[in-house]
């Protein structure tokens, strides 16, 4: 009973009301800032290895991303994606990458605002995210909105991505791929995780700094081979995703069929889910970036749309469509490996319990710090270690716990949280825009300077 309650009221909150409110709010960003997503990210790749790092933070940008990125890289980069393909057929992956597209100005813009209003802690740590620039930049009665982002925030670290549903990802892929008890694997998990967590943001964006590039490069050399070795079937393939983006797709084998709607709610809600643009989490860790520059921060969070959809949630898609294996009869993590295992054979198993292991196991230490930040900001930071302990709690506890109720709930917490911030995304427009217009006002005036420089050395040398 109590889950078919929840699954009615997840179904509610992840209609197409909030869907439209999600792309919406980043078509109107994206108009507002010129489609900085193509005109800056040129720029935006740059700075990931290159950005100076000046100013107040706790930690460089690059780690900052890799933490964002810990947390947004996940089992949905396997599993949803093989899920939206599964319900609306390889056209689903077209509406992942418009979604993806728009996703990424409203990335920019969490990023811009969490540094413009991010705060100093009593323990001289930088803290921030929507909670913060919906206080501080819409005003104090606006706080009760800011609670409410909080409070959806902590039930999701909690209760849904950051501890059940990845650690039963975890147990069950490893059971699955190598045979080990699901108890084994769950008290390691949550000895590592304790270990890490409990020494901060530095010791969670070390770790995902090193964790985050391995396993996304790993994950694409294998996806990239694969799609090489099988690389006639690939323009078939893209054209199955274009044609079924606009028509839908046909009943074939042990796929059903989906209608046009379908495949465009399937994929633009299984992209928004796995590269959380608009969600609100991802700007909580991008506050600590050392940058004094808050548009600056926004063009490094908007790379983490882009690598999480754009890149592996398209290698992913593309695997599965050309493969053949959508189909069939499997679903989720088993239609990946199954679409893995047309190419590598027995070694499918071995990729897939890897990648979902590194996958899953940073999403667990990313999602703590965004629960972390969201305690801080209700109960202050005397009692972040009681939250430290609840949350190794909850974790250790996940492997015992049935699924079904926990995965609704975990749905419709993180779809409540993005409603509190995309009002004041729309609301703080003008905010981003004009700091926008600064940081490129400022990069064109050094530009300048530096052109001036150079002709004058130039001029003297002749």
């Amino acid at each position: 009973m109590l889950v078919d309650v929840l699954n009615e009221v997840d179904s509610i909150v992840w209609g197409p009301w909030l869907l439209i409110l999600l792309v919406g709010t980043g078509v109107y960003l994206s108009c507002r800032l010129g489609f900085l997503q193509v005109m800056k990210l040129p720029r935006a790749l740059k700075l990931i290895f290159f950005a100076r790092n000046k100013g107040d933070g706790d930690i460089d940008s690059f780690k900052a991303l890799c933490t964002a990125l810990a947390a947004t890289v996940g089992t949905g980069n396997i599993v949803g994606v093989a899920t939206a393909i599964k319900l609306g057929g390889p056209g689903a992956l077209f509406w992942m990458w418009l979604a993806a597209f728009f996703g990424m100005a409203t990335k920019f813009s969490e990023g811009c605002l969490a540094v413009k209003f991010r705060q100093v802690d009593d323990q001289g740590n930088i803290a921030g995210g929507p909670m913060y620039y919906i206080e501080m930049g819409l005003g104090k009665k606006w706080k009760p909105l800011a609670v409410a982002f909080a409070l959806f925030g902590i039930m999701t670290a909690m209760l849904g991505s950051g501890t059940t549903t990845q650690m039963n990802a975890i147990v069950s892929s490893v059971n699955a791929g190598f045979g080990v008890s699901t108890y084994i694997t769950c008290a390691i998990v949550t000895i590592l995780v304790a270990i890490i967590t409990f020494g901060g943001l530095q010791s969670i964006s070390k770790t995902a700094s090193k964790i985050v590039p391995a396993m996304a490069v790993i994950y694409f050399i294998v996806t990239v081979i694969f799609l090489a070795l099988n690389a006639s079937e690939l323009p078939h393939a893209v054209g199955e995703v274009i044609r079924g983006a606009f028509n839908g797709t046909a009943a074939a084998g042990g796929f059903a069929g989906a209608g046009i709607m379908l495949t465009i709610r399937s994929g633009i809600a299984r992209g928004l889910y796995s590269n959380e643009s608009g969600l609100g989490s991802a700007p909580i860790v991008a506050a600590a970036a050392k940058t004094k520059w808050p548009a600056e921060q926004g063009l490094i969070s908007m790379t983490g749309t882009f690598i999480d959809t754009i890149i592996i949630c398209t290698l992913t898609g593309l695997t599965i469509i050309v493969s053949g294996v959508w189909t069939g009869t499997t679903n989720g993590a088993e239609m990946t490996q199954a679409a893995f295992a047309t190419t590598y054979g027995s070694l499918a198993p071995f990729i897939l319990t890897i990648s979902l292991t590194l996958f899953a196991f940073t999403t667990i230490i990313g999602w703590n710090y965004y629960g972390e930040r969201c305690w801080e900001y209700l109960f202050g930071t005397k009692t972040i270690k009681l939250y430290r302990i609840g949350y190794i709690v909850i974790l250790a506890s996940a492997v015992f716990l049935k699924l079904e109720a926990i995965w609704s709930l975990a749905d419709i917490v993180n779809g409540l949280m993005a409603i509190p911030n995309l009002i004041a995304l729309l609301g703080l427009s003008g905010v981003i825009t004009a700091e926008t217009k600064k940081y490129f006002n400022h990069l064109a005036i050094r530009d300048a300077k530096l052109k001036a420089y150079k002709a004058r050395r130039i001029g003297k040398k002749s």
